[in-house]
């Protein structure tokens, strides 16, 4: 059994506990309040039933609403939780009316005084122990277990403790003042305290249901345009309960991307996302490339060489008399004939005069790529590594010019990639959170430029004391 499942049982118990004291709390009111005939018994009864009620909700949240989705609920079970919320909303309703009816008989005389005895001040005392008593183990249980839906339980219980002690002081009024009405005017604000739960409870599931959206728009838009290489979001959406929302978003990029660079992209906006709200379901970034505009040159070389199984570097563009030149290095696989490569490389250059309208010309240099034997040691190999520095460090201080980019190195990662090592010195009086983001949008920049980088390690640092 997993730590998340021993503390969803250990919370449940609780749950469990807290449910059949509210129960027998609420019960007891009820039925010593309709015997008596006090009004604002049978009122506090049934609104210690809302405390019962949102146990029974963080129950099905804790147990049902909480399994994972299945091929019947591919969005998961918890709208179950939203429909249980539901019912216990109009019940409030019907509650609260029939009390309002009772409190009108009662102002027009038509009900009889209400009979207090000893007894029903035990039974009101008696349940206000046990409030406290819930709440405290409620409050102490939430904190132990560091659970938000305990702590907000027993919060909720917690105001029930106010509204037995003003029924207990109505009827101190009733038996040594006389003021009957004083029953009366406890019960409806008992009332007034009924209908704000389940106007609260059925806005929110009403909202819930109807697919409200729980985030705006423009904050989602502002996090995720945040995000290198995302050039614009086109539309954001969200959708469920606040705590278990999804979230849908369509980004522009550059039509040149790859899968693999869109796929960083997408889990870079996901990562963001899932800091900045917390709770989240699922997150689905859909992506749509940019129409007209200068095109990427080097992105578009490449997206052609994955298709056909090759890999580009130091992809230059020049103009020339009759328009763009095109130069780039084409990796190979090793074992293949000049023939085979030849055809393959020629095939690549015809592709990329084909989606690149400008480019006249295409110059292409073969290589072979590295194998694990070339990635242990060559002079080829060590160029290689060379050139990917060399080319991280133009993307860099074109991206960012400010910072002191220095001691980069690339070292391979495995038979396909490498590994990407470098430092960056910022002002001294940069905050932690800037230098993090910083390190974090030069990371995704190069990766999503470099296709072969497997990992990028930035170590960010003042400048040094001078001597």
């Amino acid at each position: 059994m997993t730590d998340l499942q021993m503390v969803r049982d250990q919370v449940r118990r609780v749950l469990l506990v807290t449910l059949a004291l509210n129960i027998v709390v609420a019960v007891s009111k009820i039925i010593i309040g309709l015997t008596s005939g006090v009004l604002a018994i049978t009122a506090d009864g049934f609104h210690s039933m809302v405390d019962g009620s949102s146990n029974v909700v963080a129950l099905v949240a804790n147990r049902l609403a909480a399994r994972p989705p299945d091929d019947d609920h591919p969005y998961g079970h918890r709208r179950f939780e939203t429909i249980a919320a539901l019912g216990i909303g109009l019940f409030l309703l019907v509650t609260a009316w029939e009390i309002i009816s009772g409190a009108v008989e009662r102002l027009q005389g038509r009900a009889e005084a209400p009979e207090i005895t000893p007894l029903t001040f035990v039974v009101m005392i008696g349940t206000l122990v046990a409030n406290l008593f819930v709440t405290t183990y409620e409050t102490r249980a939430g904190r132990r277990l560091k659970s938000e839906l305990l702590i907000a339980d027993a919060a909720h219980t917690r105001t029930d403790v106010f509204v037995t002690l003003s029924v207990i002081a109505s009827m101190l009024f009733v038996i040594t003042l006389g003021w009957l009405w004083a029953d009366t005017a406890a019960a409806l604000v008992i009332v007034v305290l009924i209908l704000k739960s389940a106007w609260e409870i059925l806005r929110r599931t009403s909202g819930v249901l109807v697919d409200t959206a729980p985030y705006a728009p423009q904050q989602i838009t502002a996090w995720v345009e945040d995000v290198p290489s995302v050039e614009r979001v086109l539309r954001a959406r969200s959708r469920g309960p606040a705590d278990a929302a999804y979230i849908d978003v369509d980004v522009q990029v550059a039509p040149e991307m790859t899968a693999n660079q869109t796929a960083a992209i997408a889990a870079a906006i996901r990562d963001r996302l899932n800091r900045k709200i917390e709770g989240i379901t699922e997150v689905e970034v859909h992506f749509a490339p940019r129409a007209g505009g200068e095109p990427d040159y080097a992105l578009s070389a490449r997206a052609q060489a994955d298709a056909l199984g090759l890999a580009t570097h130091e992809v230059r563009v020049s103009d020339g008399a009759a328009g763009k030149v095109l130069e780039m290095h084409v990796e190979v696989p090793p074992g293949q004939t000049l023939v085979e490569a030849h055809e393959r490389v020629s095939q690549l250059e015809r592709n990329i005069q084909a989606s690149l309208g400008g480019v006249v010309e295409v110059v292409t240099h073969i290589e072979p790529a590295l194998g694990e034997s070339q990635a242990e040691a060559g002079d080829e190999h060590t160029a290689r590594c060379e050139q990917i520095a060399y080319r991280a460090r133009q993307l860099l201080q074109a991206r960012f010019p400010g910072p002191d980019w220095h001691d980069l190195r690339a070292q391979p990662f495995d038979a396909d990639g490498f590994n990407l090592t470098m430092h960056v010195t910022l002002p001294p009086d940069t905050p932690v959170e800037d230098a993090h983001t910083l390190a974090e949008q030069a990371e995704l920049m190069l990766r999503s430029a470099l296709p072969h980088l497997k990992r990028v390690t930035i170590h960010t640092e003042p400048p040094d004391e001078p001597a």
